[in-house]
């Protein structure tokens, strides 16, 4: 009796034998899901890349955003900005002089391509300058080369 039921669920199955001659993957199969692969991965490719430019960009602005409220902050309980010998580390470490804070911020971030943001006062555009140079790494350019400012 069980001999017969497992000679149905066989025959119900259509067990392939592995050892049979068309078992397996042809070459020519093996190319073609390898270029449907490739097809799919270049479309990716070319969808994401420059989303991610747009993403680096949007982070930039709103880091500055972010220092520029904690330098806002810093001037409302110091009457000033910090200094150029300062910079933007008085924003993570006060002067310990009468500071009405522990900190401004908590740390300071980096720009999107891995460097600090520039912070120049007096500012050419206002009481400062703060901002990126962008992917170049240099001033002007254009696209993600641009420079992104708070003054934008």
């Amino acid at each position: 009796m069980l001999r017969s039921l497992l000679k149905r669920l066989r025959a119900g199955r259509r067990v392939r034998d592995p050892l049979h001659p068309e078992a397996g993957v042809t070459l020519v199969e093996m190319m073609v899901v390898i270029v449907i692969i490739g097809l799919v991965t270049a479309i990716v490719v070319i969808n994401v890349l420059p989303s991610q430019d747009t993403a680096r960009i949007e982070k930039a602005r709103a880091d500055i955003r972010v220092i520029e409220q904690a330098l806002e902050l810093y001037r409302l309980d110091n009457s000033r900005y910090p200094s150029m010998d300062q910079g933007l580390e008085a924003l993570v470490n006060p002067p310990t002089e009468g500071a009405a804070r522990e900190s401004y911020i908590r740390r300071l971030p980096d720009d999107p391509w891995g460097r600090p943001y520039e912070y120049v006062t007096p500012g050419e555009r206002g009481p400062f300058d703060l901002y990126s140079l962008g992917a170049d790494a240099q001033e002007g350019g254009e696209g993600v080369d641009g420079d992104i400012g708070n003054w934008q």
